[in-house]
């Protein structure tokens, strides 16, 4: 089992809007033979840390999934547990994207970058 988090991410007001409205999380099973489950917690940071995302995703092998979850608040965070035989062969990707649907680089982060 381990541990990943994006760490706090700062989404305030700029030029009448947040730069993020949407981020998505995007996960991969690289094992070929065994599955793992990831625990998805996203939290809004605005002062208190408060839980709003909570999923649990089980990955067959090979599987990829996709979600995206509302952002459009002053700060956020997403915790991910990965458990199961797979669970060092599941990479996971977060990105923040705008009112349009395009990537805010800034809120863009691969597997290696997000903290363990």
């Amino acid at each position: 089992m381990a541990i990943y988090s994006t760490g706090p991410i700062e989404n305030n007001f700029s030029g009448g809007s947040r730069p993020t409205q949407q981020a998505t999380i995007k996960m991969v099973n690289s094992d070929s033979v065994n599955t793992s489950n990831v625990l998805i917690e996203g939290y809004v940071l605005n002062g208190t840390r408060t839980l709003y995302v909570l999923q649990s995703v089980d990955l067959n092998p090979g599987q990829v999934f996709s979600q995206t979850y509302y952002a459009n608040l002053d700060g956020y965070e997403y915790v991910f547990t990965t458990s199961g035989d797979a669970a060092a062969l599941t990479e996971i990707s977060v990105w923040g994207k705008n009112s349009a649907g395009q990537i805010v680089t800034a809120h863009r982060m691969v597997s290696n970058e997000i903290l363990q």
